[in-house]
């Protein structure tokens, strides 16, 4: 089943359940009134007949209070139905290349970063944006991680695309995946919080006054209760006992209200990733990547599931306090805040330790659902194979991911060897950055294990560097040429020291005259050269093609060009070899009345 008629059924049998929970709450509100007002009527007229009165109270206010739990049942229910609406109409809204519903990644632009600035990863209408299905924040981030920094060895690309085709074989997990997170969604300090917490020291676990009471309150209250249920002692010392550790009790008050209002919150949301682990549990993963992934929520004895739950239900306990009538009781009978602060110290020196493991690996799984969509998404997308040695980079009827399918115009890209380089001529606005963000982007996605925009590509992964869009920076107080120049000083930088780069510049040096861009630009090529580099360059100086001459066998030239035909210009956008022969900026200038006609 294609995408789009998934989710339509999806999200017709999401709308259907949802009408009819609707109607149940709304059916079981009104029998609710009844009953309640049907017992008040009773406990009016058999207010003096007992036997009637109990029988009133059962047959309405039992029947009342069984319906609230129904009826928050009924609203969890509510709140799932129309969260999975939302996700299909989402996903069928994203398959029009409208993805303005979706985070967008914003915090994570930055413009010194080597790629993400120049190839839009983050921002509005970005890659991330496009990809992100996370439900997290810890799944947020990792996938932000990923593609800030791409994975440069075959092997590990090779691991990660089992991964990703793996997940995209299991559209209804990601749903429920997707769901859960959102419905149980926490903040985007829970991480933090968390760590903090489990790394925090235990303040009462270990001391021995907080032993002494947390055994003794209890068992002195229990014997003086049985005493003097006995007759052997008057249940006034019961009374003085009882005042006497409630008195006590407001001095750990400060404590328990720390604990609840510090990590409350971010500790009670592990019940919602207890969720995603169980769901993950439960599949049957065929990657050895996923199922490496699994172990890693292992512990001796007992499962993060459990763990993670029996913290919830502590908790809750905690709560209780809150009421202050079982405040009064629980206190003065056996200490409660104090028992429960002890158990979630207790838990916390048992399983503290593997928090962090545990929201890494949820954030992990959380990224690869993102990839998985994006996979799931695009059918016709191909995952590249990993060539044995360096460098190459083949890639047949290549398309930017983010363009409309209609107005993708698709070409290929040949970079067979290292070190090589495709010099890219052409007129404005014929397609020349286009194509390096093209192939920039889809040799992200190879190297993050995802399927690429291409009939067929084969690469060898190396860090990649880009220059597009280098700008002033008034801060700084620096120029636009000298921003540019740190880039690439950088890139330079890098081979000395004998890393492996794939580097794409568009129109290097623009912020100096012609004859100083010209000559620096001959000299940096002949330097990429002696450094062994691969990549691309788009230019419009016409002369650079003539290194071929220099380099025979690492050099290629291609252009796009700009076609006047009866007087108008056209852009086929498709790419030929050798050096661009039109140029259109007199053309449109004329054309716009900036110049005269010749």
């Amino acid at each position: 089943m294609n995408p789009k008629n998934y989710y339509t059924e999806r999200l017709a049998l999401a709308e259907g359940q949802l009408h009819k929970v609707k109607q149940q709450i709304a059916r079981i509100s009104a029998l609710r009134v009844i009953l309640f007002v049907s017992g008040l009527a009773g406990i009016y007229f058999f207010f003096h007949q007992h036997a009637l009165l109990t029988a009133s109270i059962c047959l309405t206010f039992l029947p009342f209070f069984i319906l609230v739990k129904v009826h928050s049942r009924l609203f969890y229910r509510k709140k799932w139905l129309e969260t999975q609406v939302r996700v299909q109409q989402e996903e069928l809204q994203a398959l029009t290349g409208d993805y303005s519903c979706f985070d967008d990644g914003q915090t994570y632009v930055q413009p010194e970063h080597p790629y993400t600035f120049d190839l839009d990863v983050f921002g509005k209408r970005s890659l991330f944006q496009a990809m992100n299905r996370t439900c997290t924040s810890f799944g947020k981030d990792c996938l932000a991680q990923w593609l800030q920094h791409h994975l440069c060895e075959p092997s590990a690309i090779r691991t990660r695309q089992q991964m990703v085709q793996d997940m995209s074989r299991r559209p209804l997990f990601r749903e429920q995946f997707r769901i859960t997170g959102l419905v149980h969604q926490g903040t985007a300090s829970d991480g933090e919080k968390l760590r903090a917490w489990s790394q925090s020291p235990a303040q009462y676990l270990h001391s021995t006054w907080v032993k002494a009471f947390t055994w003794g309150v209890p068992l002195l209250n229990g014997l003086l209760l049985l005493t003097s249920l006995v007759g052997w002692t008057s249940f006034t010392w019961l009374g003085l006992s009882f005042g006497l550790f409630l008195i006590l009790s407001f001095g750990i008050v400060k404590r328990a209200t720390y604990v609840q209002e510090t990590y409350g919150t971010q500790l009670k949301s592990l019940n919602g990733y207890a969720q995603l682990i169980a769901l993950a549990k439960k599949e049957q993963w065929e990657a050895p990547g996923m199922q490496q992934l699994m172990n890693r929520l292992d512990m001796d004895g007992t499962s993060p599931i459990e763990a993670l739950q029996q913290l919830s239900r502590e908790l809750d306990r905690l709560d209780l306090r809150n009421n202050q009538f079982l405040y009064v009781l629980l206190e003065g009978s056996i200490f409660f805040q104090l028992q429960e602060i002890v158990r979630i110290e207790r838990w916390k020196a048992r399983y503290g330790q593997h928090i962090t493991g545990w929201l890494e690996t949820i954030g992990e799984l959380d990224a690869l659902c993102s990839l998985g969509t994006f996979a799931y998404n695009h059918p016709d997308y191909t995952y590249p194979e990993l060539a044995e040695k360096p460098f190459c980079f083949l890639a047949t009827r290549m398309g930017h991911p983010l363009m409309p399918p209609a107005q993708c115009v698709k070409n290929d890209a040949t970079l067979p060897s290292r070190p090589f380089f495709l010099i890219i001529t052409g007129a404005n606005m014929a397609g020349k950055s286009t194509y390096l963000r093209t192939i920039g982007i889809n040799y992200l996605l190879a190297c993050i294990g995802a399927p690429v925009c291409c009939d067929k590509l084969v690469l060898y992964p190396h860090q990649l560097m880009t220059s597009l869009r280098t700008s002033d920076s008034l801060s700084d107080n620096e120029s636009y040429f000298f921003a540019e120049l740190k880039r690439l000083k950088h890139i330079i930088d890098l081979l000395n020291q004998g890393q492996q780069l794939f580097i794409i510049l568009d129109e290097i040096l623009k912020g100096t005259n012609s004859i100083d861009k010209q000559k620096g630009s001959f000299e940096l090529i002949r330097q990429f050269m002696r450094l062994k580099a691969n990549g691309i360059i788009a230019t419009h100086d016409l002369l650079l093609g003539s290194l071929i001459e220099q380099f025979p066998d690492e050099i290629r030239n291609y252009c796009f060009e700009a076609d006047i035909q009866n007087n108008e210009l056209t852009f086929s956008y498709k790419l030929r070899e050798g050096v661009a022969q039109n140029m259109n900026a007199c053309f449109l200038m004329r054309k716009m009345g900036i110049t005269l006609p010749e």
